[in-house]
């Protein structure tokens, strides 16, 4: 129990710190999730060595804990960014424009007054008809009305700032708030580095890469190695048995990596800059935190933002299936006990999830009846985490994939609805499953607006939006409840 506690609170964690500071300092996020959860792990430590019967001494609890919020604090005040180095968020434009009104117009502005009558004539009457152009610190604001569909007047008008302002500019173009859609030109911070370094930004490190890809194999291996039931004192005298964790290691490395690399392939398709994918070897938890790509450029238009997001969840799910089959089906039947649920990989009830029942009587057939649980395979283990990773990047809310889903296919405002409701559905849920409490809580710390593409008006095609919308019955079947009438029908 203390395991699976402390995974939920270490993504609760990470999840919050990466929201909420990761765009204001330069300090690695997981450094300071890591600074975040020492006191946990600590205290997890002492757990696992003299049991629950014996409490930690107050001093394990006070002294590390003030260390290390201090420390914390002194990580991201070195790497936090100046005010420069921050650029105004494109999707806040609109309501700030809702919220002051009246506000006096900025002084600072992008471009120089002179500049104003060729920033003008980049917009033909034929293609948007130009009415005001605001001055914002660090963005310029141009609305008018749209005389034509949205993907011709975002490239018209993007081909003339280029022609004019060269790569100074990025060209945003968004939905307002009163349906009339309008652009927005921000600086280009990166073409502006580049011209200052001479050269772009080094963004693929390979030997890193592969440094966190053997470390985090040998964390998972050794995590592997405790599902499977060795005890830890017979390492000393015969290291071999630590081979018995790897079916477990690259099984869970195998579906994290290619998921990342649905987000990183589908990224360099469009040519958005983006990092290698890297793995987080921890020693505790489930061996590593998992995996992760930065991109490092804006997203052309909604269609590769629906495409990128929703790439890693397929692409992590088609190699989840056969490992937990495989899994499942190496796995031993075990009676209910009061024990059982759904985060005990010992006796683990599959009821609990439509999906996880039905691969369950697929794999293991007349063996699972309605008194039965199981007891998870290691390689088992790694295809229901991979069943949970795949659920929590769905969720339809903010920065997850999920969210660039739905804002992709209904546009930010839409999304922004479809995540509030998403959050109250899975609170009511968890009233009935309590294991989906904290994932409850962690998605009320999520933000519910996500950066747009460049072009976030032209809309998807019929395609895509049914993909979009398999994915969010994926997304169901994988958190509800086998509903009791297809209990009672496939006899489990």
């Amino acid at each position: 129990m203390t395991f699976w506690f402390l995974l939920l609170l270490g993504l609760a964690t990470y999840l919050m710190v990466q929201r909420s500071v990761a765009n204001i300092t330069r300090t690695p996020v997981w450094l300071l999730w890591l600074v975040l959860m020492t006191p946990a792990l600590l205290l997890s430590g002492w757990t696992l060595m003299y049991g629950a019967k014996q409490p930690p001494p107050p001093s394990l609890i006070v002294w590390p804990s003030i260390f290390c919020l201090l420390l914390y604090w002194l990580l991201f005040q070195l790497g936090r960014k100046a005010p420069r180095d921050t650029q105004t968020e494109p999707q806040a434009i609109e309501s700030q424009s809702a919220i002051h009104p009246t506000a006096e117009p900025v002084t600072v502005r992008p471009i120089e007054p002179t500049e104003e009558t060729q920033l003008r004539n980049c917009f033909p009457w034929s293609v948007y008809y130009i009415q005001n152009i605001e001055y914002r610190p660090q963005a310029v604001v141009c609305r008018g009305q749209l005389r034509t569909t949205p993907t011709r007047a975002y490239q018209q008008i993007k081909a003339n700032v280029e022609k004019e302002f060269g790569d100074r500019f990025l060209v945003i173009f968004q939905e307002g708030l009163n349906g009339k859609p309008f652009f927005v030109l921000v600086p280009n911070t990166q073409a502006a580095k580049a011209a200052n370094t001479g050269k772009p930004e080094k963004l693929t490190r390979p030997g890193l890469a592969l440094l966190l890809v053997f470390a985090t194999l040998l964390t998972t291996t050794m995590v592997g190695a405790r599902i499977a039931g060795i005890d830890p004192t017979k390492l000393q005298s015969n290291p071999t048995v630590l081979l018995q964790g790897l079916p477990y290691a690259l099984g869970l490395m195998t579906i994290l990596g290619i998921h990342e690399l649905g987000h990183y392939l589908t990224a360099r398709f469009y040519k958005i800059r983006s990092t290698l994918p890297y793995f987080i070897p921890m020693p505790f938890f489930l061996g590593t935190f998992g995996a992760f790509i930065q991109m490092r450029s804006p997203v052309p238009n909604r269609k590769a933002l629906f495409d990128v997001s929703i790439a890693g969840p397929i692409a992590g799910f088609v190699a989840t299936l056969p490992l937990l089959i495989w899994g499942l089906a190496n796995s031993h039947v075990v009676p209910l006990t009061e024990k059982t649920g759904l985060l005990n990989p010992d006796a683990l009830n599959p009821k609990y999830s439509i999906l996880l029942a039905l691969l369950s009587k697929l794999a293991l057939g007349s063996q699972l009846t309605t008194t039965s649980a199981i007891d998870l395979h290691p390689v088992a283990v790694a295809g229901f985490l991979g069943l949970i990773v795949t659920a929590l990047n769905l969720m339809p809310v903010g920065q997850l994939d999920g969210g660039h889903i739905v804002h992709a296919m209904f546009g930010q405002r839409t999304a922004i609805a479809i995540g509030q409701i998403s959050r109250l559905l899975l609170l009511l849920l968890s009233l009935v499953q309590p294991e989906f409490f904290v994932w409850a809580i962690i998605l009320l710390f999520i933000p519910l607006i996500d950066e747009p593409a460049l072009n976030d008006v032209t809309e998807l095609n019929n395609g895509r939006d049914i993909l979009g919308l398999m994915a969010m019955a994926l997304l169901v079947m994988i958190v509800l409840p086998l509903p009791q009438a297809i209990a009672h029908f496939l006899q489990i």
